[in-house]
């Protein structure tokens, strides 16, 4: 597949570029989309999540009331799950909600999403380039010029830049990655990908 290399300014640079047909061009598979994107999202939960059943909770543990000729229930603890404040019964407790795949399944996954995505002539090409100073300003114009800011984009960056990291975080629609932590939740969610030129050979060394 060959795709125009564009400057971050809207101009055509001239220059075309080839993306490997074994890296945005294989037969889809969704479900391994559908298991990646679920190990993600599982492993964005923190399982921090905890109450406190009887044995945990702070009061006397004298018998309240005497065993018969109440009319009501026995009770012997005011620490109960039957009374306010009592305990909770098989309450939450902190866990690992993480999910494991298999590297070749996960490479699967992002093969496809890339595949969907160049299917759909969402990829741009982007010249290399990067901002002085982090300005939201300058990351607006490039939307602009690229008649992309009513749509969600993810800028594919070869290796960390903190101006343009930074100039993009404070926009709702916009995220910001490096190759090497390209994942198939971000591919699918964005509306656009934004290729540097140099992060594409990096992310077909990845999933080679």
């Amino acid at each position: 597949m060959e795709l125009s290399v564009i400057k971050h300014s809207g101009e055509d640079t001239g220059r075309k570029v080839n993306l490997s047909d074994t890296v945005f061009a294989i037969e889809p598979n969704d479900h391994a989309i559908y298991l990646d994107v679920k190990r993600y999202l599982a492993n964005q939960r923190q399982g921090t999540h905890k109450s406190k059943e009887r044995s945990e909770i702070s009061g006397s543990t004298r018998k309240i009331k005497r065993q018969k000729g109440t009319g009501t229930a026995r009770a012997g603890s005011i620490k109960s799950p039957v009374f306010r404040g009592g305990g909770r019964v098989f309450g939450p407790r902190p866990r690992n909600y993480g999910i494991k795949l298999n590297k070749k399944l996960k490479v699967l996954a992002r093969k496809s999403a890339l595949g969907y995505k160049a299917k759909d002539n969402c990829i741009s090409v982007l010249e290399a380039f990067t901002f002085e100073a982090p300005k939201t300003k300058e990351y607006l114009k490039m939307l602009e010029a690229l008649s992309m800011t009513d749509k969600k984009t993810l800028l594919v960056l070869p290796e960390a830049n903190k101006n343009i990291a930074f100039s993009g975080r404070n926009l709702k629609k916009t995220k910001v990655t490096t190759a090497d932590q390209l994942n198939t939740y971000d591919v699918l969610h964005a509306d656009n990908l934004l290729l540097i030129e140099s992060s594409i050979e990096k992310i077909e060394n990845i999933l080679s």
